[in-house]
């Protein structure tokens, strides 16, 4: 399993756009063969970050999700939202493997 850890900097004033286009994510990750954890957005203070945490069972299981951006009318039009909303300054990936207990 690898889990892609997605770091936002985000426009606390356009928090309902990001979290519209969190939930399109979401749902798209889940039809496309990955499990979502869900986006974390700042609950209490001033901040302008948050992440995304979602699984896919390999890394080449992600790479067949991924070659959908920019051609999957679905794709593109959730990252659409995020382009019209200017709710996202940067983002960036990281990849990583769980240490889970063992059973």
């Amino acid at each position: 399993m690898i889990t892609c850890v997605v770091k936002y900097v985000i426009v606390p004033a356009r928090i309902d756009a990001f979290e519209q286009f969190a939930r399109r994510w979401i749902e798209l990750v889940d039809l496309h063969g990955g499990v979502h954890h869900g986006y974390f957005l700042p609950a209490e203070g001033a901040s302008d970050q948050a992440l995304a945490l979602f699984s896919f069972p390999s890394l080449a299981r992600y790479e067949q999700y991924r070659a959908r951006f920019g051609v999957d009318p679905e794709f593109v039009a959730a990252d659409r939202i995020r382009d019209e909303s200017g709710c996202v300054v940067r983002y960036e990936r990281t990849f990583m493997r769980p240490v889970l207990p063992d059973r």
